[in-house]
């Protein structure tokens, strides 16, 4: 699976910017546009259903996220942030 994933697009996030929503709403809005994507793509490297995924495959897949990024760089990673 290629492990690139845009959590929020320009568009989308110009799109959030314009709704008619407070501070921290649009923050919510952001931050829930991205996890969908997230879960999406959990969903799909683990062969399951959304719906399917449990905290534990969740959590699951996280750690296998993480092993990747100690063993092959972060830029094997999925989530590529700096710890």
């Amino acid at each position: 699976m290629d492990q690139s994933l845009q959590f929020l697009t320009e568009a989308e996030s110009a799109a959030v910017d314009a709704a008619l929503l407070s501070s921290p709403e649009k923050f919510l809005a952001r931050l829930t546009i991205s996890t969908a994507k997230l879960l999406s793509y959990m969903a799909t490297d683990l062969n399951t259903p959304v719906e399917s995924l449990t905290p534990e495959l969740i959590i699951q897949w996280l750690e296998q996220d993480s092993k990747r990024k100690r063993e092959q760089g972060v830029n094997a990673s999925v989530l590529r942030w700096q710890d």
